[in-house]
C-alpha cells in the first residue's frame, strides 16, 4: 500500500509541476490587445491560435489528472482499522502521586519495622517536586 501511495504522489508532483510551466508559457486574455495595436509580434510557436488551444487542453488534463490524484491520496491516506470507543477509553491511567505530608512531620523519614539485627530500617523520602528539586548549598 505504501508503494501506491508514493505513485499517487509522485504523479502528483510532476502534474504539478507540469501545470505551473504550462500556466506560465499561457499569454493572457488581454496579450492579444497589444497586438492589435501593432506592439509586439503575436506570431508563436504553435501559431496564433494554436498555443491557446494546445496549451489550454493539456493544463486542464493535467489539472484532471492532479485532482484525481488529491482525491486518491486522500481516500487512501485515511484508511485506517476503525477502533470502537473514545480516545478516553483507550488512555493509559497513571498512578496518582501520594499526597505529600505537611508540616514539620512531612520532613521525618519514615521507619520501618525493626529489621532482623534489631536495628530499625530507615525507608527514603519520596522524591520532591517543583521548587524542592532545586539544590541548596
Amino acid at each position: 500500500m505504501n508503494v501506491f501511495l508514493t505513485i499517487i504522489l509522485a504523479v502528483q508532483m510532476l502534474t504539478a509541476l507540469g501545470m505551473i510551466g504550462l500556466i506560465l508559457i499561457q499569454h493572457g486574455k488581454g496579450a492579444d490587445m497589444g497586438a492589435a495595436f501593432g506592439s509586439g509580434s503575436s506570431g508563436s510557436l504553435f501559431g496564433a491560435s494554436g498555443s491557446a488551444n494546445f496549451l489550454s487542453r493539456t493544463t486542464a488534463v493535467l489539472a484532471g489528472v492532479f485532482f484525481v490524484c488529491t482525491l486518491a491520496l486522500a481516500y487512501f491516506g485515511n484508511l485506517r482499522p476503525v477502533e470502537s470507543g473514545s480516545v478516553l477509553e483507550r488512555a493509559t491511567t497513571a498512578p496518582a502521586p501520594a499526597p505529600a505530608a505537611s508540616g514539620a512531620a512531612g520532613q521525618i523519614p519514615a521507619t520501618a519495622p525493626a529489621a532482623p539485627g534489631g536495628a530499625a530500617a530507615v525507608v527514603p523520602a519520596p522524591a520532591a517536586s517543583g521548587a524542592g528539586q532545586i539544590p541548596t548549598k
